[in-house]
């Protein structure tokens, strides 16, 4: 092992700023010279990705590795848990599928196969880096849960790292938090925690600043500054209990409703799109109108079968069923395969409910159980159509995670797979192609499609040409340039608004 530095940011509860943190100090630190990496031993998120070692993280890792500047790798999320149906998770160990488990299961017999994972890990990211930037989960006093931790203090203690402790103002009740999280805490683990910030403020600080004298009184640590709430960054968030908090401004001449599944997945696949000039982005719930939409985007899921009876049980099927030819409606991974004539789970793989119809827009079938999980990136060539024609033979890529292979009966293919999976052609056992499209049906299992220019915006741009709006060129990404330099002012935020004097020492001491 080498002599790697390590700091942890843990936080008082979940979304209390831990991921944005890491990310900051990430950049912060790598700026100086230092050679960075993120880590977090156990995720909980349904937002992940394929690194180039086709294995699947969750993707707040990716930011944090984006914002060291380095290559995503699996040893940076060794434990993600993909929650699914009736109380069990997938765990993904070290990128790859280690099966369904409760949760009873995963703590009491699957615990020290996973810690090993996780140590293994850590290892090899020390022998690799200067810094290694620690990332929590949820909350370390939660103190029914300490002695199977895998996520919090046990790390902190595996890794000999400082605990800084982020603390969301925002939610109310700081300061009680501050003070809950010392007091539940053993003394070997509040040992750990050297610091503390205030996150998400909003208020005025002079009125703020006798609760932190009395509140470093109290905790015996210091506070290290508060940091104010920034409404002009856009980073991707990690999990969909954010999306209630997400406010997309439907003000556009073109509004996309992106449909708001039960189990939604990867939905940062939208995020390019809210930079279109002159584009909205919808989130569209279950009961809702699909009034006033140019387009439908049907993103992934954790589970396709059950979700899709949430379609048909609501009546949104039939609503997206009746918008067929008249506004393209698009389906990603979960959301292609409900685009289908049928799901077919005959062995229960996906869920309980068996074989189902999806929504019959697409000449193409999905079956669960033929194959193990496709973690793969992909890059292929876009096929001649009607809506892409300007660009047919140009190169996408993205990446793919799913657990069905689709067969495409009468319909074209979207893409010509060059790396990666992709659909079945019917009635053989070649994959020459991926996705599927007819008429203004559409759909592919790239996540992370709208993150091509060329491809995002060519859809856009159809989308405005049929109101007649002027088009945009393929010139300049807005999405690329903002996430740069969202990650950039969080670190001057960061570094403006904290004593980094106090976070040197305990990086680097």
């Amino acid at each position: 092992m080498s002599n790697a530095k390590c700091i942890m940011v843990q936080g008082t509860s979940s979304n209390a700023g831990k991921s944005v943190m890491v990310a900051a100090l990430c950049r912060i630190y790598s700026k100086r010279g230092y050679h960075v990496a993120p880590f977090k031993s156990q995720n909980m998120s349904l937002n992940s990705y394929t690194t180039k070692e086709n294995r699947e993280i969750a993707i707040a890792q990716v930011l944090q590795a984006e914002a060291a500047g380095i290559e995503p790798s699996h040893h940076m999320n060794p434990i993600l848990l993909k929650p699914k149906e009736d109380y069990t998770s997938q765990v993904i160990v070290q990128g790859k599928p280690a099966g369904d488990m409760t949760f009873d299961v995963y703590q009491n017999e699957f615990r020290e196969q996973a810690l090993n994972a996780i140590s293994d890990s850590l290892n090899h990211l020390k022998k690799e880096y200067d810094l290694i930037i620690i990332e929590g989960a949820g909350s370390p006093a939660e103190i029914n849960m300490r002695k199977n931790d895998l996520a919090n203090m046990e790390i902190a203690h595996l890794a000999d790292a400082n605990v800084i402790l982020v603390a969301d103002i925002d939610l109310g009740g700081v300061f009680a938090s501050i003070a809950g999280t010392f007091v539940l805490l053993d003394e070997k683990d509040r040992n750990r925690l050297k610091a503390v910030i205030i996150n998400k403020f909003r208020g005025n600080l002079d009125i703020l600043m006798p609760g932190i004298t009395q509140i470093e009184e109290i905790i015996k640590v210091p506070v290290l500054g508060v940091l104010p709430y920034d409404y002009s960054l856009n980073l991707p968030e990690e999990d969909s209990a954010s999306l209630s908090k997400k406010n997309y401004a439907v003000d556009g001449d073109i509004v996309i409703g992106v449909i708001k599944l039960p189990k939604i997945s990867n939905f940062t696949d939208i995020d390019p799109l809210e930079y279109e000039k002159n584009v909205s982005i919808k989130f569209v719930d279950l009961y809702d109108d699909l009034d006033g939409l140019n387009a439908i985007i049907i993103p992934g899921t954790r589970n396709t079968v059950s979700d899709m009876l949430e379609l048909e049980k609501s009546g949104l099927a039939d609503k997206i069923r009746n918008l067929k030819n008249k506004i393209p409606i698009f389906g990603i991974c979960g959301g292609f395969q409900m685009l289908g004539e049928q799901i077919i789970d005959e062995n229960n793989r996906e869920s309980k409910h068996g074989t189902i119809k999806g929504l019959g827009l697409l000449k193409i079938d999905s079956v669960f159980g033929s194959k193990d999980k496709i973690v793969t990136r992909s890059e292929g060539v876009i096929c001649s159509n009607d809506i892409f024609e300007s660009i047919a033979g140009e190169i996408v890529d993205g990446f793919e995670l799913h657990e069905a292979e689709t067969n495409i009966k009468d319909c074209n293919p979207l893409f010509e797979i060059k790396i990666g999976c992709g659909n079945k052609v019917h009635g053989t056992d070649e994959f020459y192609y991926d996705g599927a499209i007819d008429g203004l049906s559409f759909g592919t299992y790239f996540h992370g499609i709208f993150h091509n220019l060329n491809f995002r915006r060519t859809f856009t741009n159809y989308l405005k040409s049929q109101k007649g709006l002027p088009i945009s060129s393929l010139l300049k990404d807005d999405f690329k340039e903002n996430t740069e330099y969202s990650i950039d002012k969080l670190a001057e935020i960061v570094e403006n608004n904290l004593n980094m004097d106090i976070i040197d020492k305990l990086v680097l001491q």
